[in-house]
């Protein structure tokens, strides 16, 4: 059992492509946070190299809008860092573009699609509290 909880959560309404493509995002930035938490490479049976991949799990929230903005809230009240994925980002197609946008962003007017994070497991369960298993 692991002592912290690596949980994202994206914006209820979204394409699932977009889920997809902000979860990707939202990971990668719980990664560069803490890259101890990526394990070994795996191998096949035919000794074919694969990538390795983080050895704790994660769990994928939805939550809308106002919740998103609430949990980003709480996150920095508790000083957790979050990745964090604002709508205008679709728009844009480099990461001095996404930056560019993202710099815009206040937490109380965010358009947030997606946020991630990774602390203790309580401390995560009451920063997400209100977002819902992804179905």
């Amino acid at each position: 059992m692991f002592q912290t909880k690596i949980a994202i959560v994206v914006r209820d309404d979204l394409a699932a492509w977009q889920k997809l493509n902000v979860t990707a995002f939202l990971t990668s930035g719980i990664v560069g946070q803490a890259p101890d938490i990526i394990g070994e490479a795996y191998r096949d049976a035919a000794g074919n190299v694969y990538n390795p991949m983080t050895i704790q799990p994660m769990v994928v929230l939805v939550a809308d809008q106002e919740t998103l903005r609430t949990i980003q809230k709480r996150a920095l009240e508790r000083q957790v860092i979050t990745s964090a994925y604002v709508e205008e980002m679709f728009a844009t197609g480099h990461d001095a573009a996404n930056r560019e946008v993202f710099a815009r962003s206040k937490p109380d007017d965010a358009n947030f699609v997606g946020i991630a994070l990774r602390a203790d497991r309580k401390i995560v369960d009451k920063i997400t509290k209100g977002a819902a298993m992804h179905g």
